[in-house]
């Protein structure tokens, strides 16, 4: 899909999750549209990704998101653009009984903590230049979450959700946008290591897992998940001035499989 090549220009942006699946074709539009974009991974064993800053850090802890922040900004001078990709869920099959204390403690530390914590670090300066945007990418399981092998990664979303709207709240008179995007099912890497536990946890070959996981969601009207850049140009789209106007909303983008608004 063309766009314009200086859509983002002069923009500074932040990515999480930027090196694979969703993140990585956010990435790519942005950098497409001309915006100077700073991303992280928890290991240097990526590939390249031409002139985009790759920060090292895991995300999943405090000293990881100061590690990111602090290099955003030397790097960038200042942030325009935060977009939360990353995410997750790394939680065992087998319902609410198979989840402890740690694997709730993960997903909240994966999924909520990473934009807490860099909203937190990076927002005061956007505040203090008076403009900027945020995009929180939640998930659809925060209305119809997957019982049997999501529900910790589902409650996080929702509170990343609520969180989204509260901060929108405060940070729409300062001019910072702050607006949410809700995938359905995306074709990721990410998502096939999920059908690959659902698998082994239930017994079952891929092909059920993948069919679990329809039937929980009630089927796809569309007829497939999304793609990658399918989530990218919508998450663009919500970044670019085009958008001036939206804020506090969370769109949902997953072929209809959410019944009803």
């Amino acid at each position: 899909m063309a766009c314009d090549p200086n859509e983002f220009a002069a923009r500074r942006a932040v990515v999480t999750g930027g090196t694979k699946g969703t993140g990585r074709a956010v990435v790519r539009r942005l950098v497409s549209g001309g915006a100077q974009v700073v991303t992280v991974a928890r290991s240097g064993s990526h590939e390249r990704m031409g002139d985009v800053t790759l920060v090292t850090a895991d995300l999943a802890t405090a000293a990881g998101c100061t590690a990111l922040a602090e290099a955003a900004l030397d790097r960038l001078g200042g942030i325009d653009l935060i977009v939360h990709v990353v995410g997750g869920s790394r939680s065992p099959g087998g319902g609410f009984a198979a989840l402890d204390d740690q694997a709730w403690q993960t997903e909240i530390d994966l999924n909520l903590m990473p934009a807490v914590r860099l909203d937190r670090l990076l927002i005061p300066h956007m505040i203090a230049q008076g403009a900027g945007v945020v995009i929180h990418t939640s998930s659809i399981q925060r209305r119809l979450p997957l019982h049997d092998s999501t529900t910790g990664y589902a409650a996080a979303k929702a509170a990343l959700s609520v969180y989204s709207k509260a901060l929108s709240k405060e940070l729409g008179p300062k001019g910072i946008r702050v607006n949410a995007v809700a995938p359905g099912w995306i074709y990721t890497s990410a998502a096939e290591a999920l059908v690959e536990r659902i698998a082994t946890s239930a017994g079952i070959d891929e092909a059920a897992a993948r069919q679990r996981i329809l039937d929980a969601l009630g089927g796809i009207p569309l007829g497939r998940p999304a793609q990658p850049e399918e989530v990218a140009e919508l998450i663009a789209f919500l970044a670019s001035d085009r958008a001036a106007a939206i804020h506090g909303a969370e769109y949902t983008i997953d072929g209809g499989t959410v019944p009803c608004a």
